[in-house]
């Protein structure tokens, strides 16, 4: 059994701290790995690493910066199998399902990085006068990247991409549930040390290093709660953060559109790794002129999702992270039967190791159920029945929620309406859809800091003016 380490200043070395836990393997319940439980002096000195180094990486050229990060961007594509296995090992999601994603994140982050050479780190303005403006966008020193376990390595680049190409250093602590996949990623980069660090641990490593004074920006997805308490603490630091919290994101499903092909692409939405993701399908309200034969077509698809080992290629779907995340789906199912919702698909735990649980589509569900007020992040598809588009569309905004929700309609009209949702991405006929372009800022629960596209280097740097007036001579 491998104990895993911290990586501090391009050195790998053993946990300061006395305690650890064990990454259990979702599939198998066996012990993948034993992991540090984080300790204040792990993340002082990963900190220390990264402020001394920041000045000598923000003073490369951004294009050399750029070329690291693209070398980086390569190597995970090659590795993006080999990584996949390992977010396999750790939370469960199928390695085919994994390396699609990490192949598309390596891409995201090559796209990202060559932001930089088109962003504007400095201009001059000059006046009519004589006088001139210099806005110089400065790196803001060391950030704090704290990444959620469900999509530990794209979730990784994402972030800390445009950090590093604006002249940023890091120190990343990823989720003690999933840690092992940030160790092969780290291998991978080529950046001289102290650029990035990692601190493996759970709050006793979290806190510290979102207290650390020197840390400039906190960069933090996760759940809501501790969201808040990111916030709270950068807050009293006048530091920044960038919060990607919970979702409860719904969609939209039209009169007109062709029932079998958006229950299809419904069921991915709301049962791809398991459900485990920030933007899955979680509210469905469908027109009541296409309902039926929805429904149908949806009951039908949750049967193709065979649950297995993500290691088996056969395997569409995946066990939940553990125990823990299965006893919450199986709470939110048990309320919504017990307040009248049908189980039409899935619904019970299968015998056996692995913490697994089958799609489920649940019928004759209102919003006073769990299911539909609180995030599930496990393979259910509740469906609402309504009269009309604009219902779908108000009952899609009443939430407390705001990351993303998804809209199908073949109505030009329904489609400009789409906006009405408050959230920070929409998606029009196309769940996930959208390239390195994109940028959002998550609404109500779920967040606060725009980020994504130029928005992503603005949070990463700080502007300042440098206003000169004309020589006075002699």
């Amino acid at each position: 059994m491998k104990t895993l380490q911290n990586l501090i200043g391009g050195v790998w070395e053993d946990s300061r701290g006395g305690a650890f836990h064990e990454v259990v393997d979702p599939a198998t319940e066996e012990v993948a790995a034993r992991c540090p439980s984080g300790s204040p002096e792990d993340v002082r000195l990963a900190v220390d690493a990264a402020v001394a180094a920041q000045p000598a990486w923000a003073a490369l050229p951004v294009a050399e910066r750029v070329a690291r990060l693209t070398r980086w961007a390569d190597a995970v594509a090659e590795h993006a199998s080999e990584l996949a296995e390992i977010e396999c090992r750790e939370m469960g999601k199928p390695v085919a399902l994994g390396t699609g994603f990490i192949g598309g994140a390596a891409q995201l982050l090559k796209a990202a990085a060559a932001e930089a050479l088109d962003y504007p780190f400095e201009e001059t303005v000059a006046a009519p006068d004589g006088s001139s403006t210099t806005i110089l966008r400065k790196p803001l020193g060391a950030a704090a990247v704290i990444v959620p376990w469900n999509f530990p390595v794209p979730m990784t680049l994402g972030a800390i991409g445009p950090l590093l190409a604006a002249g940023d250093t890091v120190v990343l602590k990823p989720s003690e549930r999933s840690p092992m996949s940030a160790v092969r990623l780290l291998e991978l980069a080529d950046l001289p040390p102290g650029v990035v660090n990692l601190v493996h641990g759970d709050s006793r490593a979290g806190v510290p290093l979102v207290a650390d004074e020197r840390i400039g920006l906190v960069h933090f997805t996760g759940s809501v709660e501790a969201g808040r308490q990111v916030g709270r603490e950068s807050g009293a630091l006048l530091h920044r953060s960038i919060l990607e919290l919970g979702g409860k994101d719904p969609v939209v499903v039209d009169a007109g559109v062709d029932p079998a092909a958006t229950a299809a692409a419904v069921a991915f939405g709301a049962f791809a790794n398991s459900g485990q993701i920030c933007t899955s399908m979680e509210r469905i309200y469908v027109h009541q002129d296409v309902a039926e034969e929805f429904i149908d077509a949806l009951v039908d698809v949750a049967g193709t999702y065979t649950l297995g080992d993500g290691r088996d290629a056969t395997t569409v779907l995946g066990p939940l992270v553990d125990q823990r995340q299965r006893a919450i789906v199986e709470r939110h199912v048990a309320d919504a039967v017990q307040r009248g919702a049908t189980v039409r698909a899935g619904g019970k735990v299968p015998e056996g190791t692995g913490f697994f649980y089958p799609a489920t589509v649940l019928t004759d569900v209102d919003d006073s159920m769990l299911v539909m007020t609180e995030e599930t992040f496990g393979p259910l598809a509740p469906v609402v029945v309504v009269p009309s588009f604009e219902e779908g569309l108000a009952k899609a905004a009443k939430t407390r929620f705001g990351l993303a929700a998804t809209v199908y309609t073949n109505d030009p009209e329904h489609m400009a309406a789409a906006h009405r949702i408050p959230a920070g991405v929409v998606w029009v006929n196309q769940w996930q859809g959208g390239g390195p372009e994109r940028l959002y800022e998550p609404a109500g629960d779920s967040g606060m800091g725009a980020t994504g596209s130029r928005a992503a280097y603005d949070a990463a740097t700080r502007p300042v003016s440098i206003h000169t007036a004309p020589a006075t001579g002699a």
